[in-house]
């Protein structure tokens, strides 16, 4: 696995995020928790500098500064640590699914609550630690010690959920735009299309209603699942492959026995949560430009399965190829649907999740690698 700055940068964003999607190892977790444990230690001891450090010389104390940086990281190391733990214990037991349903008010308890808790069980073991003359900080026969910890550990929690509010708001509004561009390519590429559909079935209802209707029920369904599918941020891998067959069906209604088709899917893939319109691009791709310009039409196979904890997901037709020229007069946005594909899978799961396109013997082969979150639980 390739380390690249895009792979790193979606990887520290899964870790900051409340979506509880994990780009990356968990020894690539670890060391982020590492450095942010780093950094609020380095924070906290110039605080700390600059509240008590006193007389003329003190700020030149470089030995005071590395003896309280000491410090600082050891707390922060088991404070961070903890609430890692915490985390890493308590959202199997909830489930995923269960916390990405709950209203605001709940993940806002949720994601407070934990690194309350983790916070709690750090501070005074990081604080027992450091301490040279024994327990001091976990003196539980003091009430005003254990007053006091308390509301050190939630001020901590309130300021480490803020930092993690604010960085997950900055990469929901990422995914917002990168959503946005979706949208506005799906407006370009469905007037289109739709123009296109409904000019074939008024042509029809004269020669042949029976195919008219069968065009127009085809067209139904496929609105039916596109609108179902644009409502959420990710639906199951099922969800895409409904979508694809009313789209082929529809097509198929329209190019006759010029297009066949077949969607394969083993029982583990369909039920992984993808981004929504993540396929259909792809399908429409293929037929488009691959098996419209021809005279005999072709082929398209549609196919997903799970291997080595990952998602597979193939859509290969026997048309022009790689290699033929662009058709005439194509339509606006149908160059973007690749580079909108790789921007979604860049901002979504970093390095882990490619799109390649294959040249085959007779037509392109067109493969996106996800990992499948639940290879991870």
């Amino acid at each position: 696995m390739t380390f690249t700055r895009p792979y790193l940068a979606a990887s520290w964003r899964s870790w900051v995020s409340s979506d509880l999607r994990r780009v990356g190892p968990e020894w690539l977790h670890l060391l982020w928790t590492l450095l942010f444990c780093m950094a609020i230690a380095a924070a906290f001891t110039v605080i700390g500098f600059a509240l008590f450090a006193g007389g003329t010389g003190a700020w030149r104390n470089w030995r005071g500064w590395g003896e309280w940086y000491g410090i600082n990281l050891v707390v922060s190391l088991c404070i961070g640590f903890s609430i890692h733990a915490m985390f890493r214990l308590i959202v199997p037991l909830v489930g995923d699914a269960r916390i990405r349903a709950f209203s605001g008010p709940m993940r806002a308890v949720f994601f407070s609550a934990v690194p309350l808790l983790g916070t709690a069980i750090g501070w005074p073991l990081g604080s027992w630690l450091v301490d040279q003359d024994g327990p001091g900080w976990f003196r539980l026969s003091d009430p005003n010690t254990i007053v006091g910890s308390l509301l050190l550990s939630l001020l901590i929690s309130t300021v480490l959920y803020q930092f993690f509010a604010i960085k997950t708001r900055q990469v929901e509004a990422e995914k917002r735009a990168t959503e946005a561009q979706l949208r506005l390519l799906q407006g370009q590429i469905e007037p289109h299309f739709l123009f296109n559909t409904l000019a074939g079935v008024i042509s029809l209802i004269d020669e042949s209603p029976p195919r008219a209707k069968a065009m127009l029920q085809a067209f139904t369904d496929y609105l039916r699942a596109s609108l179902s599918t644009l409502r959420h941020d990710e639906v199951p891998l099922s969800q895409e492959l409904e979508l694809a067959r009313a789209y082929l069906l529809l097509l198929q209604s329209r190019m006759e026995d010029r297009l066949t088709f077949s969607i394969e899917a083993d029982e583990a893939s369909q039920r992984v949560p993808v981004p929504p319109l993540l396929l259909q691009p792809l399908v429409e791709n293929a037929v488009h430009h691959g098996l419209e310009p021809t005279l005999d039409g072709g082929t398209v196979a549609v196919r997903a399965h799970v291997a080595g904890g990952q998602l597979v997901l193939e859509v290969l037709d026997n048309g022009r190829g790689l290699g033929a020229p662009p058709r005439r007069g194509n339509r606006a946005g149908a160059g973007m649907a690749l580079t909108n594909i790789r921007q979604r899978l860049q901002g979504r799961y970093g390095g882990e999740a490619t799109l390649e396109l294959t040249a085959t013997d007779a037509g392109t082969l067109a493969r996106i690698t996800l990992p499948n979150p639940g290879a991870s639980l």
